[in-house]
């Protein structure tokens, strides 16, 4: 599963520059490679919900998603922002529910604070 991740991550990025060699677009390369970043730096930080399963498994679903976004504006041209930006929701579900309910990390927040 690992390499199948690797193999997608390389792909896409692969697919970023060829269609940049084709096009000499620099402000689609801009954008995709922004995208990119956001959707692996997203994919990282969602990790914290993995607490709790449903939600994480959500946050896996909307990664896919946002991932199939970013080729969908590769091919196609047409930005779908809020397509490739949905996994915060399930980042913003986590914190919101961690300061409503508690965590169990809250003794180390107490000892930092």
């Amino acid at each position: 599963m690992k390499a199948l991740l690797i193999i997608a991550i390389l792909a896409t990025f692969g697919l970023i520059f060829f269609l940049y060699s084709r096009n000499r677009d620099g402000k689609k390369l801009a954008i995709a490679l922004g995208s990119f970043i956001v959707l692996i730096s997203l994919g990282i930080m969602g990790n914290i919900t993995r607490p709790v399963i449903p939600l994480f498994l959500t946050h896996i679903v909307l990664i896919v998603s946002a991932w199939l976004g970013l080729l969908y504006y590769l091919v196609r041209g047409r930005y779908v922002w809020w397509l490739i930006f949905s996994p915060v929701v399930t980042i913003v579900i986590f914190v919101i529910w961690s300061l409503l309910a508690g965590s169990r990390y809250e003794d180390i927040w107490g000892s930092l604070l």
